[in-house]
């Protein structure tokens, strides 16, 4: 099968793309609008863009007449957000947060998530959250689209890394006890599930190994 994207919609497109990009972590944003209202979404197109700064990234696609989503206007005017990784205890009230609340109604209150005072920055962090990271905007570009843009690509700096201390081990997080879920297609996701390890050999130990 063959598809050239340029001859069929987006959203067959689109659908191409989650089918074939997963699964794929979640980040739950929380950023607050211009009253001071807390607002907070999943987003499945999320990754890590650099370590020194830390760097991730998060793109919000934008509504079909183009208007940026609740998010995306909250972090282009506040220049900051909280990401949460979205784990098997967790990823419940997180999807609830997904309904098309109306922009005046914080989704935090109606789910009923609990908030903490950030350290680095104004918007507040979800208790519910085993991993959050602080984030300080160092980017936001307008991507895709033809008459407006498609989507708008969020790029963050972490300035605070909060990680529940039963993770945290020798400067590394345990991803069993994390117990993350990713998104897949259409309605479905999923854990870690079955792990395996695969070192990576050095020229020298390939040589050997090949011998």
């Amino acid at each position: 099968m063959q598809i050239d994207p340029r001859k069929q919609p987006r959203q067959a497109n689109y659908k191409l793309l989650i089918g074939s990009v997963l699964p794929r972590p979640i980040a739950f944003v929380s950023s607050l609008n211009e009253a001071g209202k807390v607002n907070a979404a999943p987003f499945s197109f999320f990754t890590v863009v650099s370590t020194e700064p830390p760097l991730i990234s998060v793109t919000c696609m934008r509504k079909p007449d183009g208007q940026m989503k609740d998010t995306a206007r909250n972090i282009s005017q506040q220049k900051e957000f909280v990401v949460h990784v979205v784990d098997s205890e967790n990823v419940k009230l997180v999807n609830d947060t997904a309904t098309d609340f109306p922009p005046e109604i914080s989704e935090v209150d109606e789910v009923g998530f609990e908030l903490l005072p950030s350290v680095e920055i104004k918007t507040p962090r979800i208790a519910q959250s085993k991993v959050q990271m602080e984030c300080v905007l160092h980017q936001m570009i307008p991507m895709g689209g033809n008459q407006f843009p498609n989507a708008d690509l969020i790029i963050g700096e972490v300035v605070q890394f909060h990680i529940a201390d039963e993770l945290y081990h020798d400067g590394k997080i345990d991803t069993l006890k994390l117990d993350p879920v990713g998104r897949l297609a259409g309605t479905m996701y999923g854990t870690v599930g079955e792990t395996f390890s695969m070192p990576r050999l050095t020229w020298n130990e390939w040589q050997e190994k090949e011998r």
